[in-house]
């Protein structure tokens, strides 16, 4: 399985939509995708209120062509409405 974990910084008062997004996002049917989730650290060891997303496909081939594809621009451009600055993205694969 291939994917990303990005973290996020969300604009004040926009957390609970950035959630809420992030349950929506889940019932899109994407060809390769497997499940997203968004994490909510106890305890934020960050300066400001972070977030991670989680995203994970079948493999690297159904990613790309998921990041590449209109569609996922306008479901990232409705993200990074509700956030401070763009996402640290890590990309790479889950093992086990």
């Amino acid at each position: 399985m291939y994917g990303t974990i990005a973290r996020l910084h969300p604009s004040p008062g926009r957390e609970d939509d950035l959630i809420a997004y992030g349950s929506r996002i889940r019932e899109v049917e994407v060809p390769g995708y497997r499940a997203s989730y968004v994490f909510r650290p106890d305890a934020n060891p960050y300066d400001r209120p972070t977030l991670f997303l989680v995203a994970v496909f079948d493999d690297q081939a159904s990613y790309v062509a998921n990041a590449e594809s209109s569609d996922q621009n306008e479901r990232y451009l409705e993200m990074r409405s509700m956030l401070d600055d763009d996402p640290e993205w890590i990309d790479g694969t889950f093992e086990g």
